[in-house]
């Protein structure tokens, strides 16, 4: 699990126990089910009716996949890589390339496609497309967990006007006042919750995780080619430098010089 998420879901959630106990503890008092109904049904709903079926099948998935699961892409490590392989296709050739171990999937792909001999438009346009398809799909999940997250305060507000609705018209049976205040106060705190602990942040993580994913991918492809050209590991890397930082540029020439 990515740090950052784990102690992010953690703290949320010991502060509002925290709040719960310091209020005096009674979580039943939390609970309504009216209110889970109106949250989770109507915020579904809504959803499903922005987009189709099959992007939400793969926008829900790749949500919790990547939120849970995120590996860290270091541009600089990949560009270290890179330069590695290109040096060994330039003493070795290109079938030497076969045995090397590859840590990133795909740059692990593009290599295989030079040790198979295709040429350079079809790892080009191949590998582009895998890309592309692929942030499809993280923008896709990202744009579903955001229209959850704008759902869920709305259909909260939804769930508050009902309840007071309710409680309004039985002002004169005290008996079902208090179910129908829980029902609008639980309602607004379920949405607010929902979406600023859970949809929002698993939108904003898909959305950091695209724009990695686009810069790394894209390098490798451009690593790619130039090993495919036969391209030697030094001009590889100087090609490759113009993918980082300015202050990781420094370093790495630093280090060469």
């Amino acid at each position: 699990m990515d740090i950052a998420t784990g102690a992010g879901l953690v703290g949320g959630i010991a502060v509002v126990f925290v709040l719960i106990m310091i209020d005096g503890g009674n979580f039943a008092a939390y609970f309504d089910k009216h209110a889970v109904i109106v949250i989770f049904g109507g915020a579904t709903a809504a959803t499903m009716l922005r987009f189709p079926f099959s992007v939400i099948v793969h926008g829900v998935p790749m949500g919790l996949r990547y939120v849970f699961n995120m590996r860290a892409i270091r541009p600089r490590e990949l560009i270290d890589e890179i330069t590695k392989i290109a040096d060994v296709v330039k003493r070795q050739g290109p079938m030497a390339i076969e045995n090397l171990e590859i840590s990133d999937p795909f740059l692990a792909q593009g290599v295989r496609y030079i040790a198979d001999g295709y040429d350079r438009e079809f790892i080009r346009d191949t590998m582009e497309r895998d890309r592309d398809n692929f942030l499809m799909h993280l923008d896709e999940g990202s744009k579903v967990y955001r229209a959850f997250g704008d759902c869920a305060p709305a259909w909260g507000m939804i769930g508050t006007i009902l309840g007071m609705v309710t409680m309004f018209a039985n002002m004169s049976d005290p008996s079902k006042l208090g179910p129908a205040m829980a029902t609008a106060l639980l309602a607004t705190l379920y949405g607010a919750l929902i979406a600023n602990m859970v949809a929002l942040p698993i939108a904003d993580k898909l959305h950091v995780k695209l724009e990695e994913e686009d810069v790394s991918r894209t390098l490798i492809i451009d690593g790619v080619l130039l090993i495919r050209d036969a391209k030697s590991a030094s001009l590889v890397r100087e090609m490759l430098i113009a993918y980082l930082p300015h202050n990781h540029r420094d370093e790495l020439a630093a280090e060469t010089a």
